[in-house]
Formats: C-alpha cells, structure tokens, sequence
C-alpha cells in the first residue's frame, strides 16, 4: 500500500469521532507508560518498600501487596512486561499464520487442503487448555510460553488470512503473475500482501485483546513470567486476599485490562469504519 492509501485509510480517523479518540489516546498512553515505566514508576519493580498489604496512602498510592512491594509501581512495571510479550506474540503469530495463510491461498489444491487441516487440527483446541497442555509437557519458561501462545494464535491467523487471500488469487493480476512464472512468494508478497493489509490491520487488534487476555489468564495460574517480575494477571493473583476485606486492590490490574481492552476495540472500530467509508 503506498502513500495515497494510506492517506486515504486514515482520512475518516481525523473526523470527530468520539470513540475513536478515546480509543486512540488509550493506546497510546499505554504503550508510552510502557515504554518509559522505570522513569514514571515511584520505586523499582522489586523493592520492597514497606509492610505488606498496607492501604493505600499518599506514600503509597495504591498500597503495597502481599510482599510490601508498591502496587503502582509494579502496576507500571506490569504494563511493560504484558503489553510487551503480548505484542511480541500477536507479531509473531500474523508472521507465521498470516504468511502460510497466503501461501494456502495462492497454492491452492492439494497444498492448501494439507495445510488448512493440519490448521483445522489445531484450531480445535482452546488456546488456554492448548497453552496448559504444551506447558505441562514442555516446561513452563518465558520461550517456550511466547512460542506456544505464537503457534496457538497462528492458526486464528491462517483462517482470516487464507480467506482474505483467496479472494484477492481470484482477481486477474495474481492470475496474470502466475502465467508469467512468477514464484510463489513473490506472488504473496507482491500481489497478494499489499492488498489485504486493511482486513489483516483489524485482525491484528482484535487478535491482540485475546492475547492479552490469554497471557493475562495464564499469569493468573502461574504460567507467565516467574517473580518477581510483574504482570497484571500474577498481580490479581498475588492480592486476591484483600477482596475478602473489602479491597478493591486486587481488581485495578484487571481494570487496567478492561480499559486496554476497550480502547483497542474502539481503535479497530474506527479502523473498520474507514476502511466501509472508502469502499
């Protein structure tokens, strides 16, 4: 896709659009806290800095958990961790399942049929009890976790990929290529690719909530990165104690979740709208 297409992708974005905005600043701040988490944060992601499970205070304004570390601060320590993991796999996953899913499509035949079952295979088994199995067996470290949840969330991947590509091989031009020679990959990636960037945008923040929420779940159970590193999902886990007091402590990682969660959506609803108001 050149300039003038993109151009045209974000024109309806500059509108005012309420949920849009909100959607983007969202993200945006996120990933900025993110990125800049040790300068923001009050103290390190480990320092214990006090009793454990103080209230909230204006030295700590969160209060601490169960081992007297800041809540904020491993709050803002958390953002970096997931959102960047969870990143790191949603990339991972549209390289591998969106590249065999176009390869799938341009091929087509017997190729395709062998692919998309052994896909079908995978896509059967949900990505959480996909994920406990294939720890359980191979180990539970952060390579094998990211490549795990990479192969789990391909398949999701391959499907949209193989649909959008399917009908992009129809058209003349992808025919055309195919008479002059040209190889496989070059197809994909020439012909094919430019043309279902837009679908595959949107895929990829829809895809990245549920792996949000899967890499949230999993460091729920134990499955995430190990302490005393932080993440949101270890963080509800950690403090689930202080609910049966009345404290809402352990709920602020699952709300940062919530709120993420909702801006993403909102970013690929605008998306979506300016991709209908251009066709």
């Amino acid at each position: 896709m050149n300039i003038l297409g993109i151009s045209r992708l974000l024109r309806p974005l500059r509108r005012n659009s309420a949920t849009a905005l909100v959607g983007i600043a969202i993200v945006v701040t996120y990933f900025v806290v993110a990125v800049f988490a040790p300068i923001i944060a009050p103290y390190s992601e480990t320092q214990i800095v006090g009793a454990k499970l103080e209230p909230w205070s204006t030295a700590y304004l969160l209060g601490t958990d169960n081992l007297g570390r800041d809540v904020l601060s491993r709050l803002l320590y958390g953002a970096r961790n997931t959102l960047g993991i969870t990143f790191l796999v949603t990339c991972l996953a549209f390289l591998l399942g969106g590249s065999l899913g176009l390869i799938a499509a341009v091929l087509g035949g017997w190729a395709d049929n062998v692919m998309s079952r052994v896909n079908d295979i995978f896509l059967s088994i949900p990505p959480l009890i996909f994920a406990l199995l294939f720890l359980t067996v191979l180990g539970n470290s952060m390579p094998i976790l990211i490549v795990v949840m990479t192969v789990a969330e391909s398949t999701r991947v391959y499907r949209v990929a193989r649909a959008v590509g399917q009908t992009v091989v129809a058209f003349d031009f992808v025919e055309a290529a195919h008479l002059r020679g040209e190889r496989t990959w070059w197809i994909v990636r020439r012909e094919v690719l430019p043309n279902v960037i837009p679908p595959l945008v949107t895929e990829f923040g829809i895809r990245f909530c549920y792996i949000l929420l899967l890499i949230s779940s999993l460091a729920f159970l134990g499955l995430g990165l190990q302490p005393p590193s932080a993440m949101w999902g270890s963080m509800v886990r950690d403090n689930a104690i202080l609910i049966t007091f009345g404290d809402v402590t352990p709920l602020v990682p699952a709300l940062a979740i919530f709120i993420l969660a909702i801006g993403i959506n909102f970013s690929v609803d605008a998306v979506i709208e300016a991709r209908t108001s251009l066709d």
